[in-house]
């Protein structure tokens, strides 16, 4: 009999893995309407993450990889910790948009990280592969899985924090003189590249 102990877990890995493995497939593959490889990538050298085709790959598969694990509840902990990693790189991504989702700030991807830490805590649950197989990974593979995910995230932040140091030291750049006549000025005024607005998300 289920508890209630092990639904909570069930549903928190499930919205979690679930939002997470979906949102890797918008950055690998374009799926539910996402950007694609090619733009993340773009996005991603935005950051300072570079070479952004590399750091755009190991977020996309750690964010895909990472959500089936949570939802399926197997190969605990790699699917929280991977996750975990990249949520934290993300974090730091929108420091300069504040705390709150409406302005593209770190509410979501600082929440995403706090999901994982708990599950990372908790465990699978019953309601899980590693539950129902009674397999979990041993104790050195535990730790060297951790110690790998922080390795990585850490080198992911220094990067981000570097272009972000480059950034605040750069002089402004002189404002271009504005070309009223010029067909779709307005219109174009406002947009954005696909590049800019992964750049944007995280």
């Amino acid at each position: 009999m289920p508890t209630a102990r092990d639904l909570a877990l069930l549903s928190g890995r499930l919205v979690l893995g679930g939002y997470l493995a979906a949102h890797g497939a918008q950055k690998l593959f374009g799926s539910f309407d996402g950007y694609g490889i090619e733009a993340t990538s773009a996005g991603f050298d935005h950051l300072g993450l570079k070479p952004g085709a590399l750091f755009a790959r190991v977020a996309g598969v750690s964010e895909l990889g990472g959500g089936a694990l949570v939802m399926l509840g197997a190969g605990h902990p790699v699917g929280p910790v991977a996750i975990a990693g990249a949520m934290a790189v993300a974090s730091t991504t929108h420091l300069d948009n504040g705390p709150f989702s409406a302005k593209n700030g770190y509410e979501l991807p600082l929440t995403n990280l706090a999901t994982a830490l708990a599950l990372w805590a908790a465990g699978p649950g019953a309601l899980s592969l590693d539950g129902l197989s009674g397999r979990t990974l041993p104790r050195a593979l535990h730790r060297a899985v951790v110690a790998g995910a922080v390795a990585a995230s850490a080198v992911s932040l220094a990067l981000v924090l570097r272009a972000r140091q480059g950034t605040d030291d750069a002089p402004a750049p002189e404002a271009p003189e504005a070309e009223t006549d010029a067909p779709g000025a307005d219109a174009d005024a406002g947009a954005s590249s696909p590049g800019a607005a992964v750049a944007e998300t995280g």
